[in-house]
């Protein structure tokens, strides 16, 4: 790894465990094994260094979501696709599930930065579409659909991480199938 994914993953860890007000740059020196001149030489300052924790975390979870999707497959079975890999990742990579939850809408990520291209929300919002068109989704804007779907999911996946209730495979079932019949026809 390199120091400036060493200065990243320092980040996520500190963040993820004291919040993003208590992370200061002397904790990530410290956590990341690395001088402070290393962290300046990458970053200018923590709101830098938090927008490229956001890009390399948001494109992690892209390449997640889209892993054994084929867009040449009927609607149901790709929105199943995505929802399930979309499950997957944050039960997997917990701490980025959290960032990205966290700081998604948050001011603290630039405008500039939130606004990055995302291969797999623009692959959502096209099968949405696709959908619309097919007359098996009902009309809604793509992207309110996106958010709408990933707050259920993050809801759903939040109980199960403080241990309100389980998360097996028979739950995450339930989860897309619910996420699917609400926007239906």
């Amino acid at each position: 790894m390199s120091k400036r994914d060493d200065i990243l993953t320092a980040t996520l860890e500190l963040i993820s465990e004291e919040g993003l007000q208590s992370t200061t740059f002397a904790k990530i020196f410290k956590r990341a094994n690395v001088g402070s001149g290393t962290v300046y030489n990458y970053f200018s300052n923590k709101e830098e260094l938090v927008g490229a924790l956001y890009t390399r975390t948001i494109h992690l979870f892209s390449h997640a979501l889209l892993q054994n999707y084929d867009p040449a497959e009927p609607v149901y079975k790709c929105f199943r696709q995505l929802l399930q890999n979309a499950v997957l990742f944050a039960q997997e990579f917990q701490k980025e599930q959290s960032f990205l939850d966290d700081y998604s809408h948050s001011p603290f990520i630039s405008q500039d930065i939130r606004n990055i291209e995302i291969p797999a929300i623009t692959e959502c919002m096209l099968l949405i579409q696709r959908g619309m068109e097919q007359g098996i989704i009902r009309e809604i804007n793509p992207l309110m659909c996106v958010q709408m779907i990933n707050g259920m999911i993050t809801a759903a996946i939040q109980g199960a991480l403080l241990g309100k209730y389980p998360m097996e495979n028979k739950d995450i079932e339930q989860v897309v199938e619910i996420c699917w019949r609400a926007f239906v026809i």
